[in-house]
């Protein structure tokens, strides 16, 4: 993976840790169980692409 790559992960991993705060902060807010469960459905989206994301990173390192 080049130098250019490794930035363009590192920072797709860091718009997902925003993006999962964003979600679990309005999480929190919501009364409505229907937006609630809508929302967790997006937090379970964006966790496993953020799990993605670490794993290749991880991967690349080992090689």
């Amino acid at each position: 993976m080049t130098q250019k790559e490794l930035l363009y992960v590192e920072d797709a991993i860091s718009h997902e840790k925003i993006v999962l705060d964003v979600l679990d902060d309005n999480r929190s807010l919501l009364e409505d169980r229907n937006l609630v469960k809508s929302l967790d459905k997006e937090i379970s989206i964006h966790q496993e692409i953020l799990d993605n994301l670490n794993q290749l990173l991880e991967d690349k390192s080992n090689e």
